[in-house]
């Protein structure tokens, strides 16, 4: 069992919530509290912010007991996060059989379009649980729209716009009014074109120090390299390159790191909690994300209730101006002047044990099988299956 450490009463909460079963595996001390923000209370106990229009919805269309619906996991693939999808797309499984459904898996393979479309497996829902490329690029998403299939998640059209870091950036700040990072965007070949010494010369004198190093496009920080020293870029940009052709250098932005995770439950927007992440060297790498022990999380997080509510209406608007839906994780800096700095949006967020969004669910009173099977139940009511047009 995590231990679980109560925030100051002056900051978001004085009590504190066990996290459950659901939380024994948790990486690192969670600090737990009810929600005093008014997002807060909207995301209540399960169900209590969408009782309304749930029972409209439910009025309109019948669904099939969960033990005769079947619901397919798609993870794995051959992304650097294969195994991060496989423990996710377990982990979400585990709680949705819990919960009485009839759920399968599949990897991202040869024998998926067969299995997809052959009436003996063709499944009611999917629920793409891949990361990295082909699983957040908007790639799995045409095919199961082209196959006439409903699933959890974005289109993928929006996928393809918030796996693009830079391109999610520039849509947030100019349509949402989002404050971020300066960065500029280079690939490979520019350093190689133009000398790697120059480059890494005018990096420094244009942006200064320090610098954040990472992919354009991929996640669980894998490439990602906190730069204090310019010795330190040429590595850094190695470390990059070796996860993708192209680099985002971002101005560093000292502060408290926090992630508010948005789902979507019969039309209204449930925004959970910001969770705040501590890590013993002052970045949330590979290591710190998928390593029980040495990582703290708050939920919430430990800043002012102002900050708090303007962190949570920042990820809600990332979320609807990238057009995303069902489900999205968006990370900040919450910088000295308690404005929060975007820094991406994930369309498939994490779900293993210490991933961030079952952690601020669980925290903030949620049952996990009870949540995801809302989630389930709120898209086979649109009837999604329709052809991809």
């Amino acid at each position: 069992m995590a231990t679980i450490k109560d925030n100051p009463p002056s900051e978001a909460t004085a009590d504190s919530d066990s996290l459950g079963d659901e939380g024994e595996a948790h990486a690192g001390q969670v600090a737990a509290g009810k929600t005093g923000t008014s997002t807060g209370n909207a995301a209540g106990k399960a169900g209590a912010a969408t009782s309304a229009t749930s029972s409209k919805a439910a009025a309109s269309v019948t669904l099939r007991p969960r033990n005769e619906t079947s619901v397919l996991i798609i993870c794995g693939g051959l992304s650097h996060e294969r195994d991060i999808s496989i423990s996710s797309g377990h982990r979400v499984g585990g709680f949705l059989e819990d919960a009485g459904w009839q759920v399968r898996y599949h990897d991202m393979d040869s024998e998926l379009l067969q299995y997809l479309s052959d009436p003996a497996t063709r499944p009611d829902i999917v629920w793409p649980l891949l990361h990295g490329a082909n699983g957040e690029d908007g790639s799995i998403r045409d095919i199961l729209e082209m196959e006439g299939l409903p699933y959890i998640g974005s289109r993928a059209k929006a996928s393809r716009t918030a796996w693009s870091k830079p391109i999610a950036k520039n849509v947030v700040r100019k349509l949402a009014g989002l404050s971020t990072s300066h960065s500029v965007t280079l690939p490979e070949s520019m350093f190689r074109e133009l000398g790697v010494g120059k480059v890494i010369d005018l990096l420094v004198d244009s942006l200064g120090l320090p610098l954040f190093i990472k992919p354009t496009m991929g996640g669980s920080a894998l490439g990602c390299t906190l730069v204090t020293d310019a010795k330190q870029l040429p590595q850094a940009m190695v470390s990059c390159f070796a996860y993708g052709e192209v680099a985002l250098v971002e101005l560093a932005i000292s502060g408290t790191e926090v992630s508010v995770s948005v789902l979507d439950i019969d039309g209204e927007p449930l925004v959970l909690p910001p969770l705040e992440i501590v890590t013993p060297n002052g970045t949330y790498d590979y290591d710190a994300r998928y390593t029980p022990g040495p990582t703290d999380f708050y939920v919430p997080a430990r800043l002012p209730a102002t900050v708090l509510k303007a962190t949570q209406d920042a990820a809600l608007a990332a979320h609807r101006t990238l057009s995303l839906r069902d489900l999205s994780r968006t990370d900040f800096i919450v910088d000295a002047d308690g404005i929060p700095q975007f820094l991406e949006s994930n369309v498939t967020p994490g779900m293993t044990d210490t991933s961030l969004l079952p952690q601020a669910a669980v925290a903030a009173g949620y049952d996990l099988s009870d949540l995801y099977s809302q989630l389930v139940e709120s898209v086979l009511r649109q009837d999604r299956a329709q052809p991809h047009r």
